[in-house]
């Protein structure tokens, strides 16, 4: 349980409502250009969404999954769902037909809502909702310890968990964001992340609680079309988005005052860009049992995620971290019916992350990789995540891949998937043994597979399955 976020209190969105009414909330792609709908507007739409949502029988602990790209729509379900008590799920628009069936009957989802592209997708009849539809009345304190949202891990350790959210947690890592990488009234974030993913709805909260606005991205523009279309102060992007929008106009960044990087480490070529450009860009080490940002420092070469945010705490046990604090989820809920919650914590309050790092001299973050990635060659521990960041640090490589094959002498020898140039495996081979001992390096090199992901981070398993089995 949270200690220093209140127990009570009205939600940010319906306080930044109150305390600002006038100011744009949400900038939202119509034919003509972006209109902007202010905090008060927005707040009477979410009490109207609230109101049908208790019509159609939902009320506190009703989970509702929700299917859609990012949209007005959703972000008017998420703060409803936090009026009402109900748990806000959202989905992948990627995932199957039969998955999303199968999710439902493992977490429990009661009701279902999608747009309308997306209502094939669904299991049962979508709850009809009028989202321009609006409610003056007043409005009532919120449970901030209550479930408010699902969340689908990355499952890069397997398959993909619900964590489980209250609003206490997410309150708490927007206000340690908020420490570091500043956020006011007058600016506006790009909602470049999708709601299905916790970098998302990360953003929605630290909007809200900064009484900032959100733009919602233009269907039809590229993101450096996009970046061009509406003053924007700050972005979020994984290393895949930020190599798109550097390769398509990288002076389309100029002006943004906060770029947060992640989704794992960013290749040197792509660092040295923003520095050209004079781009102000963080790194940081996050996860969606901690709401996000976990660590954070400015982008540089040395690999480092930065320093401890405020309402966190991380520790490390031969090489092995640890978290806890105000931002920890609730736990995991069981996927039997979502009958039960397991909290995950040890007799300390202590959730292991699978992580494996270390503090350098200066107290950053320097993560090692994930111990359930490591393999044995010859007798030696192989760490791929390290031999990947060597890797990144060749101009021509935007990102890479280490994985075992296995081998009659040495038991596995390490792979790598390249997303880049080769023209020389043996220059290759002398400048990635200038960062890692020779007996790391790769012995063999394929090119990045054409997959289609659910997830923002890249899917290791799905990419490293595509170049062994490409038919």
């Amino acid at each position: 349980m949270s200690q220093t976020i209140p127990t009570s209190m009205m939600s940010p969105l319906a306080s930044a409502a109150i305390a600002a009414p006038e100011l744009i909330a949400f900038y939202q792609w119509q034919t003509t250009g972006y209109q902007g709908i202010s905090y008060q507007q927005l707040q009477q739409r979410v009490a109207a969404c609230a109101d049908q949502l208790k019509q159609a029988g939902a009320n506190q602990g009703t989970r509702i999954a929700c299917i859609d790209n990012n949209s007005l729509a959703l972000v008017i379900l998420y703060w409803a769902c936090i009026d009402i008590g109900a748990v806000f799920c959202p989905l992948s628009p990627r995932f199957p037909k039969a998955q999303i069936a199968q999710l439902a009957q493992d977490y429990g989802f009661n009701l279902f809502w999608a747009s309308a592209s997306f209502q094939h997708l669904l299991p049962s009849a979508s709850l009809e909702i009028k989202f321009s539809a609006i409610a003056d009345r007043p409005t009532t304190a919120c449970d901030t310890q209550r479930a408010c949202n699902l969340i689908l891990t990355s499952g890069s350790s397997g398959q993909p968990k619900a964590a489980q959210h209250n609003l206490a947690n997410h309150i708490a890592n927007a206000k340690g964001s908020s420490q570091l990488i500043s956020i006011q009234q007058e600016d506006n974030w790009l909602l470049s992340l999708p709601l299905f993913h916790i970098g998302g709805l990360a953003i929605v909260n630290r909007c809200a609680l900064a009484k900032a606005a959100m733009t919602l991205p233009a269907p039809e523009y590229s993101l450096a079309e996009q970046l061009q279309a509406l003053p924007l102060t700050h972005l979020s992007l994984v290393a895949t988005q930020l190599a798109r929008v550097l390769e398509q106009d990288p002076n389309s960044l100029i002006g943004i005052k906060a770029l947060l990087l992640g989704g794992g480490d960013i290749a040197s070529s792509l660092l040295a860009q923003l520095r050209h450009l004079g781009i102000k860009a963080y790194t940081s080490y996050g996860m969606t049992e901690m709401g996000s940002q976990i660590t954070t420092g400015l982008a540089s070469d040395k690999g480092s995620s930065g320093k401890l945010l405020p309402y966190r705490q991380l520790k490390i046990i031969d090489r092995q971290i640890y978290v806890k604090g105000d931002t920890l989820f609730m736990g995991y809920l069981s996927a039997d019916g979502g009958q039960s919650l397991n909290s995950m914590r040890d007799d300390d309050g202590w959730f292991a992350t699978k992580d494996l790092g270390d503090w350098d001299d200066e107290g950053d973050l320097i993560i090692l990789g994930r111990a359930d990635n490591m393999f044995i060659c010859g007798g030696e521990n192989i760490q791929p995540e390290e031999v990947e960041a060597a890797l990144k640090r060749h101009p021509d490589i935007h990102d890479a891949i280490v994985f075992p094959i296995e081998d009659q002498e040495f038991g596995y020898l390490p792979a790598a998937i390249i997303n880049g140039t080769i023209s020389d495996q043996q220059q290759l081979d002398q400048f990635v043994c200038q960062y890692i001992a020779r007996f790391k390096r790769p012995r063999y090199y394929y090119p990045w597979p054409e997959v289609q992901s659910t997830s923002l981070k890249v899917a290791r398993q799905q990419v490293i399955a595509a170049v062994l089995n490409p038919y």
